[in-house]
């Protein structure tokens, strides 16, 4: 295996770890402490920061469980950012990145 593959690879890894696990953290009861490792802020916050300084709109949207919600902010320029709000308003930054595309619905796939 080669030196680009592996990182390819273990940057994989790392992505999917990045979304799991603050999620679960998010999705179940957790302590202060833990809430001062990742980026949080009222959801009105996160969403006219994003607005702001990145012109991403929200793009799509999924329900975790009762306790939060999945969301996702994309701008025409490409970049995205993932957050989790819970309940409480409270928004969580898990991931965000370039080049954001949306996919076209395939045909015969029910929506």
């Amino acid at each position: 295996m080669t030196r680009g593959r592996i990182y390819g690879v273990r940057s994989m890894i790392y992505g999917l770890m990045a979304v799991i696990l603050p999620t679960l953290v998010i999705a179940h009861p957790h302590s202060a402490a833990s809430q001062m490792m990742r980026s949080c802020a009222g959801r009105p916050e996160v969403v006219n920061f994003l607005d702001k300084n990145f012109a991403e709109k929200l793009t799509a949207v999924g329900l975790i469980n009762q306790n939060a919600i999945l969301e996702v902010y994309a701008a025409e320029s490409g970049t995205w950012t993932l957050i989790v709000t819970d309940v409480h308003g409270i928004s969580c930054v898990l991931l965000s990145g370039d080049s954001w595309d949306t996919m076209p619905v395939l045909p015969g796939l029910a929506t």
